[in-house]
């Protein structure tokens, strides 16, 4: 299956696995925002440290404007494969099309591993 036109550049398997499990540690210890309406204010605000975008989401058009909204508010963002699966990492029983860490608690250290390997696939693609 292609992937969707929003989605700018490849995640590998466990780079998308580190972002799950940012998200349900920051969800424990830190503090996230669950939805595109929540996560589009986050970013807007400024406050989001990663956000989490799930690239099975219909229609795409759902979360189109969240890679081209953290591109112009320099915050970093990742895609994931599955948006049950970000459902279930940030605790809740149906799928989340976006997420975003606002407080990454004990997750930093794996927030800031994500953050650095975004910056690197995103050099590369450049």
């Amino acid at each position: 299956m292609s992937k969707p036109y929003f989605v700018k550049f490849e995640v590998s398997k466990d780079l998308a696995n580190a972002a799950y499990e940012a998200v349900r540690v920051a969800k424990q210890s830190g503090k996230v925002r669950k939805g595109t309406n929540e996560t589009t204010k986050a970013i807007e605000r400024g406050i989001s440290k990663l956000v989490v975008i799930a690239e099975d989401v219909e229609p795409p058009e759902v979360v189109a404007h969240l890679p081209i909204l953290c591109e112009e508010r320099n915050a970093s963002y990742i895609f994931v494969p599955s948006k049950q699966q970000l459902g279930m990492s940030l605790g809740i029983d149906v799928g989340s099309a976006a997420a975003t860490i606002v407080e990454a608690g004990e997750a930093q250290h794996i927030v800031e591993q994500v953050v650095n390997s975004i910056a690197g696939l995103k050099a590369k693609k450049e």
